[in-house]
């Protein structure tokens, strides 16, 4: 195939990847607009670097393994983001925007997360992805690709080239050991 169609029907896979990868990205930012960039640049920089792709691998775990790098890049920008002081000058500024003249508040401020909680689900996804990084090569190879890429049974099969039960035996195996890496390291630590 001539490397311009080549290109073109990659440019086209990517535009259609979209929607997947603006749920993986949101996933892991939680704020639409970072999604939208992380995605965007990704895009950018696949349709700049469609030369690079070899082939080694499915279009689409490169395309996402792009998008991990922008996700990563958006985390550190907006912690750096959160990091920089006000000065005395803007804290007057905010003042008169959330209270009123009487010290009441203009809108009732939403309310916030329990900071227990939300640490310890960041905790727990934490133990998670260590159980999952421990997953033997094909079991995490395919429980991944199902579940975080979002591929069908079809595509894994055929990539991974096994037939539909035995994929469906792999991903009973690989729940499995997640459930008891789990029990092990998560649950089994919340009752002591």
């Amino acid at each position: 195939m001539p490397a311009a169609s080549r290109d073109t029907e990659l440019a086209a896979s990517i535009e259609a990847m979209r929607p997947a990868l603006l749920r993986l990205a949101n996933l892991q930012l939680r704020n639409e607009a970072w999604a939208e960039d992380a995605v965007s640049e990704a895009t950018l920089a696949a349709l700049q670097g469609l030369h690079k792709f070899t082939g080694n691998s499915q279009f689409k775990t490169w395309v996402v393994g792009i998008l991990k790098h922008k996700v990563l890049d958006q985390l550190r920008l907006h912690a750096r983001e959160q990091q920089v002081q006000s000065s005395d000058d803007d804290d007057q500024d905010v003042d008169d925007l959330v209270f009123q003249p009487d010290g009441h508040f203009r809108e009732m401020p939403q309310e916030w997360a329990d900071p227990a909680d939300q640490l310890q689900r960041r905790q727990f996804f934490e133990v998670l992805e260590t159980c999952m990084d421990h997953l033997p090569g094909k079991l995490g190879r395919v429980f991944l690709m199902r579940e975080w890429l979002g591929l069908d049974t079809e595509a894994i099969c055929q990539e991974i080239g096994i037939a539909p039960t035995n994929l469906w035996v792999m991903l009973h195996r690989a729940r499995m050991r997640l459930r008891e890496c789990l029990q092990l390291n998560w649950f089994g630590n919340l009752a002591k």
